[in-house]
């Protein structure tokens, strides 16, 4: 799906402070890609429908069309993988390793690179936590899935700073204090947006004698990563947010610690032969690949990686700019709204900008946007806890978050109704429960599989 435009009045000069680009105002863009989720259409209470606004594409994204159809494409074809001698075994063979060939390419792995399919980058880093042969260092600004596994071998946590500057030199200081094997940063949080110098970093950690692992969960679906120009060890990310459904991900890197690690699972497929007694594990990626693996997502990440690059850099560069502009020059424009940051010098980010409010509830926002206008969002602390608590005034936040799918429509509607609700609260009664803030009478009509 081509990306559509309309010309609309240049916008007037942002806000002190406002990230906006004025150049970028002077278009509305369409959606660059088509998702399942085009023109589905949701009902709001009191009756009626709406079409959905998807703004929390940073949590899980809808698939891409293209990926959908090649699953249905490939689907009769789903068979067991590796040893097996019938047609459909090889076709979902085939699909599996050509797969791994197709993360490695998008990503510029290394000809020695392993890629890993794993369940999603939690799994990923988990899995790369047990290889580590020493400390691990971190921020923390990181998501929960980069902060909590490297606790098994240590880990050393770093304190960000107001700047990136004072950041590194805070990273800097810590690598030579005591020597640790790896350094593991978020390529954007998923609470700002902001993008990390990941080059900066990765000849940091090699300086000091370490590893880089990137927690590219956020990144990858906005931004091309090349391994082997970042000089970068170590990727970690999600097909679940780059437009592919099925639940796999993956670990890309250095095969050595991998080779040396003990198998992430132990059990068939990852191992060359087994005795009572002992068994002999394989090297490469299937040591840590027990089991029957995802073919069906490893076959959904790949054409979705294939229809990214598709789309073109610069094309998905230019299409989130503007989005990114627009949104933050509405939000900058209403009073009682605060977007978080957490380097007053990193101006480079994506399209997320999480934001609390002097009044109200963020929760009772994101439901009231939900249930009345069709749009959703997200509230709370996003599995970042310490980065939150280090920004925020308040006890949550709220997030939105864009993507391919994304278009100028969808922004002015969420700024249209944030504004309402800031203003005249919601038009419905909504209670407190265990489950967050919830419609006191919902009569909206569940869909049928629900």
């Amino acid at each position: 799906m081509t990306s559509t435009a309309t010309t609309v009045p240049a916008a007037a000069p942002a806000a002190s402070g406002a990230p906006a680009d004025a150049r970028a105002m002077r278009v509305a863009p369409g959606p660059l890609a088509e998702l399942v989720d085009v023109g589905l259409e949701v009902p709001v209470l009191g009756g009626g429908r709406v079409r959905h606004v998807n703004l929390d594409i940073a949590a899980s994204a809808p698939a891409l069309s293209a990926v959908a159809a090649h699953v249905a494409a490939v689907l009769p074809y789903y068979a067991s993988v590796h040893r097996g001698t019938g047609y459909a075994s090889q076709a979902s063979t085939a699909l599996l390793e050509d797969a791994r060939i197709a993360v490695a390419r998008h990503v510029g792995a290394r000809l020695d690179d392993l890629v890993v399919v794993t369940r999603n980058t939690t799994d990923a880093l988990n899995l790369l936590a047990g290889a580590v042969p020493g400390e691990t260092v971190v921020l923390d600004i990181e998501h929960h899935a980069n902060l909590l596994p490297w606790e098994r071998r240590g880990r050393r946590v770093v304190a960000a700073r107001p700047t990136f500057a004072a950041t590194l030199d805070e990273l800097a200081a810590e690598l030579a204090r005591r020597p640790a094997a790896l350094l593991s940063v978020t390529g954007a949080s998923n609470l700002t947006g902001e993008v990390l110098p990941l080059e900066a970093l990765a000849d940091l950690a090699h300086a000091h004698g370490a590893r880089l692992a990137v927690d590219a969960a956020q990144l990858l679906p906005h931004r091309r990563v090349d391994l082997a120009a970042s000089g970068i060890d170590y990727l970690a990310f999600s097909g679940h947010k780059a437009y592919a459904p099925f639940g796999a991900g993956a670990l890309v890197g250095r095969a050595d610690w991998l080779d040396a690690a003990a198998p992430h699972l132990a059990g068939g497929g990852a191992v060359e032969s087994v005795s009572i007694e002992s068994a002999e594990w394989k090297t490469g990626p299937e040591r840590h690949e027990a089991g029957t693996p995802n073919v069906v997502g490893a076959a959904a990440l790949a054409r979705a990686l294939v229809e990214l690059e598709r789309l073109g850099d610069d094309a998905r560069g230019a299409h989130e700019d503007a989005l990114a502009a627009r949104l933050h020059h509405g939000l900058a424009a209403r009073h009682g709204v605060r977007v978080l940051r957490g380097f007053d010098d990193l101006d480079d980010r994506l399209g997320i900008a999480t934001i609390e409010l002097e009044r109200g509830s963020v929760g009772l926002v994101a439901a009231a946007l939900a249930a009345e206008h069709g749009i959703s969002v997200r509230a709370g602390r996003f599995c970042a806890h310490p980065f939150f608590d280090r920004l925020a005034t308040r006890a949550n936040g709220l997030r939105v978050s864009l993507g391919a799918g994304s278009s100028a429509d969808d922004v002015d509607r969420f700024l249209d109704g944030l504004a309402r609700l800031v203003a005249d609260g919601p038009a419905f009664a909504y209670d407190r429960t265990p489950a967050g803030w919830c419609p006191r009478t919902d009569d909206r009509p569940r869909p049928s599989f629900a």
